[in-house]
């Protein structure tokens, strides 16, 4: 028997999400996929200590009411209202199964995070992309027929930029389905939509502990919204989705907002001078609200052949390959020697 025959078509002929380099050998300047550069809270480390081997032979909270506590107080809602996931991405996934028939439109903006059209070929749902303009604005138009759900990340990625809250609004108050603002990059940025979760019954925001909070490493998203929304998200969750050192470990940090915000504070600094010195070696760079930068190098160098230059330096950053993302790269903020040392790089390339 061949096993390939064993595999449904369907999965045979998927496009599997295609992740950052994942080099992690000593000297490899690593700013492709926008993982904070300085480590979490050290009560992170320390509420970790505290576990006993006897607490890991049990089964962990499948509720995670502790850390699902912390968010309703720091966000002013219920605990009703927070589903914890592995990741964002999970979560991003339940929304796909919960909301969605196969055969239906799942929309969401193009470009966008790259995620989202996996999910929809994962669950067999009809891929519906709603095009940013040639300067990766939105420009809302009449919404996409028979998509009961509509992704949009805000701030953007891989652009960087926000979308105006207003727009966005507007949006969800008109959508005849289930809006999910990805807010993976919100701690970064200048606004939040997270009061349209709180006041509108079909919407729902989404964040991951993996960027401000420097905990990629654990897997923590959540989402936040009306009770009735979540309550369908926990019909299809797995039963203990979150291991218990996720929990402890994601607990600690949400207490200590005041090392996040420093972490961002510090983040978004190297961010402006960074900008300032792509500016001055005349690339052309989209205002970013993220802990990264959406730039298009200079005419004489494309963004292939610089993605490929500083590879052979160990500078890691992130090029896509789809028409109209190819002439631009990512590059994920870092600590400011890596970024001086990354715009040495530059300097030399660009002479």
């Amino acid at each position: 028997m061949n096993p390939d025959s064993l595999i449904p078509f369907r999965v045979r002929d998927l496009a599997a999400y295609v992740p950052g380099e994942q080099i992690n050998r000593p000297g490899v300047i690593k700013l492709n996929t926008n993982e904070n550069p300085y480590p979490p809270s050290p009560t992170v480390a320390e509420a970790l200590a505290q576990v006993s081997g006897d607490a890991l032979r049990l089964y962990p909270d499948p509720l995670a009411r502790e850390v699902c506590g912390i968010l309703a107080d720091l966000h002013g809602v219920k605990p009703g209202q927070i589903l914890a996931g592995n990741g964002s991405d999970e979560v991003l996934a339940l929304c796909t199964r919960a909301f969605v028939q196969p055969g239906q439109g799942i929309g969401y903006l193009d470009p966008s995070y790259s995620l989202y059209p996996v999910l929809t070929a994962i669950h067999g749902a009809r891929m519906t992309p709603v095009p940013l303009n040639q300067a990766f604005q939105w420009e809302p138009g009449p919404a996409p027929a028979n998509c009961p759900l509509f992704f949009i990340t805000n701030p953007n990625a891989p652009t960087g930029m926000l979308h105006d809250r207003e727009v966005v609004a507007a949006f969800c108050r008109s959508y005849q389905g289930v809006v999910v603002i990805d807010e993976a990059y919100v701690d970064f940025a200048t606004d939040t939509c997270l009061d349209l979760a709180r006041t509108l019954p079909n919407v729902l925001v989404t964040r991951t502990l993996s960027k401000s909070y420097a905990l990629a490493g654990i897997r923590f998203g959540y989402a936040v919204g009306n009770s009735e929304l979540i309550g369908a998200l926990y019909k299809l969750k797995d039963s203990y989705n979150l291991n218990l050192l996720t929990q402890k470990a994601a607990a600690a940090a949400l207490r200590d907002q005041a090392w996040m915000k420093n972490l961002v504070e510090r983040i978004r600094a190297t961010r402006e001078a960074f900008v300032g010195e792509l500016v001055r070696l005349g690339f052309s760079t989209f205002p970013s609200e993220t802990n990264f930068v959406w730039t298009r190098p200079p005419s004489h160098l494309s963004a292939p052949d610089l993605y490929q230059a500083l590879k052979r330096q160990d500078i890691l950053i992130r090029h896509f390959s789809p028409p109209g993302l190819r002439e631009h790269v990512r590059i994920t903020i870092g600590t400011d020697e890596q970024m001086a040392t990354l715009a040495r790089a530059l300097q030399n390339l660009c002479a």
